[in-house]
C-alpha cells in the first residue's frame, strides 16, 4: 500500500526544508511510523521552499503554492506529483483545511482521506459551512481519544457514517536511560523528582499544579518540582505564588526553555511527569515522558485517559483540583521505581511506539481502502 501523508499549512517562519524536518520532528516520526511496518510512504509537505528529502524510508517532498494564499491543491507541480505517485490513500495532517481536501478529492476521487486530528477545535459559524463540506468528502477521521470527535459531532459537522479512528497523534523516539547518570549530568534531584514540560499558559494550568505539589510537599518533604517552558506569559504570577509559600520556594526549579535532547535526559532523571492541562490535542510531553518510563500524573482529559490507558498507567486527577492532585502524587510517589518505569515502558511499546502507531494507522488506512473498493464493486453491480 502507498500512502501519502500531506501537510497543506505553510510555515510562516519560511524554514528550509531541513529545518522543517528538525523543528517539526512529528511530521518525521509518523511518516517513519509508517514504514516502520512495511508501507510505502511518501509525504508531500507545503513549503516556500521546494526539494526532496528522504528520512527514515519516508520520501518528503516540499512542493511551493502557485501562489502566496493560494491553496497547494491548485499548484500545478502539486497536482503532477500526484499523478506520478498515484497513492493508494490520502492522509491529511489536520482538520482546517477544508477546501484543500474538497479540491483533493476532486483531483483523485476514488482514493480515500483521512483526516487527522492536531488540536484542532471547532470552527467559528461563517467557517462551517466549508469545513462542513471538506469533512463530507472525507472517508475517516483520526483522534487520539474517540470522544474529541463529539464537539464536531454536536456542532453538526459531521455526518453520522463517518468513520471515527482512535490513534495516537504521536509517538516518541525518547528511551529510558540510568537515572543516576541522567541525574548526575543534569542536576536534577529530589525524592520525587516531578518534571513538567509545558508553557506557563493559562489552558495548562500551572497554578492549580503549584497548589497540588504544595499540598503534597507536606507529607512528601523532599519533594522537588522542575519546569520546563518556552512561552511564558504566566511567569510573573507563577513567581508570585512560589514566593509567598514556603513549601514551595525551595522545591520548585524554573528552568525556562531548554533544547529537547536536554528534556529526555531530565526525563530520564525525574522520577514523575506532571501536568495540568485543561485541554489537549495529545501532549507531546506526555508521550516523551512515558516513553522515558517515568509515571505520568496528569489531568483526566479525553486524550490523556486514551494514552495512558484510563490511568492504568500513571494517575488522572480532575482539571482545577489541587487537592486531587496531591492525593494522586502521594498515590504515585508509593510506587515509582524500576518496576514502575518497566510498566510505564512496556505499556509505550504496546500503545505508543512507532511501530504501534504504524500498526494502527496502516489498519486505519487498509479499511478505508477496502471500503472505498467494496463501494465501487457494490456500485459496479447495481
Amino acid at each position: 500500500m502507498h500512502v501519502a501523508q500531506i501537510g497543506f499549512f505553510v510555515d510562516p517562519a519560511r524554514r528550509a526544508p531541513e529545518a522543517l524536518l528538525r523543528d517539526w520532528f512529528p511530521l518525521v516520526d509518523i511518516a517513519t511510523a509508517v514504514g516502520s511496518v512495511g508501507e510505502r510512504i511518501t509525504v508531500i509537505q507545503a513549503s516556500t521552499a521546494t526539494g526532496t528529502i528522504t528520512r527514515g524510508g519516508a520520501t518528503f517532498h516540499f512542493v511551493a503554492p502557485q501562489a502566496v494564499g493560494a491553496p497547494l491543491t491548485r499548484s500545478s507541480a502539486f497536482r503532477a506529483l500526484l499523478r506520478e505517485l498515484a497513492p493508494d490513500v490520502f492522509h491529511v495532517h489536520g482538520l482546517g483545511f477544508p477546501n484543500e481536501v474538497r479540491e483533493l478529492n476532486e483531483l483523485a476521487p476514488s482514493t480515500p482521506i483521512l483526516l487527522q486530528d492536531h488540536a484542532d477545535r471547532v470552527p467559528r459559524f461563517w467557517r462551517r459551512s466549508a469545513w462542513r463540506s471538506g469533512a463530507a468528502v472525507a472517508s475517516g477521521l483520526s483522534f487520539c481519544a474517540r470522544a474529541q470527535a463529539e464537539p464536531f459531532r454536536r456542532a453538526r459537522l459531521l455526518s453520522s457514517n463517518v468513520d471515527i479512528f482512535e490513534i495516537p497523534e504521536l509517538t516518541s523516539s525518547f528511551t529510558p536511560g540510568d537515572r543516576a547518570a541522567a541525574r548526575a549530568a543534569t542536576g536534577l534531584h529530589g525524592d520525587p523528582a516531578l518534571l513538567w514540560v509545558a508553557n506557563l499558559i493559562a489552558r495548562k494550568d500551572p497554578l492549580t499544579v503549584l497548589d497540588g505539589v504544595s499540598a503534597a510537599a507536606r507529607a512528601l518533604p523532599n519533594l522537588r518540582l522542575w519546569c520546563c517552558y518556552a512561552t511564558s506569559p504566566l511567569l510573573a504570577t507563577v513567581e508570585a505564588r512560589i514566593a509567598r509559600d514556603p513549601m514551595l520556594r525551595d522545591r520548585v526549579h524554573l528552568l525556562g526553555r531548554v533544547p529537547r535532547e536536554k528534556v529526555e535526559e531530565l526525563m530520564r532523571a525525574a522520577d514523575m511527569f506532571v501536568l495540568g492541562s485543561r485541554s489537549e490535542g495529545c501532549s507531546s510531553a506526555l508521550v516523551e515522558a512515558m516513553a522515558t518510563g517515568i509515571t505520568p500524573v496528569v489531568t483526566d482529559i479525553p486524550p490523556s485517559r486514551a494514552v495512558t490507558d484510563n490511568g492504568t498507567v500513571g494517575a488522572l486527577w480532575p482539571c482545577g483540583d489541587s487537592q486531587a492532585l496531591g492525593a494522586a502524587l502521594l498515590r504515585a510517589a508509593a510506587t515509582v521505581g524500576p518496576a514502575a518505569r518497566a510498566q510505564v515502558r512496556a505499556h509505550f511499546d504496546a500503545q505508543l511506539s512507532s511501530s504501534a502507531l504504524g500498526r494502527k494507522l496502516t489498519a486505519a488506512y487498509a479499511f478505508l481502502v477496502e471500503q472505498r473498493v467494496s463501494t465501487r464493486a457494490s456500485a459496479a453491480v447495481s
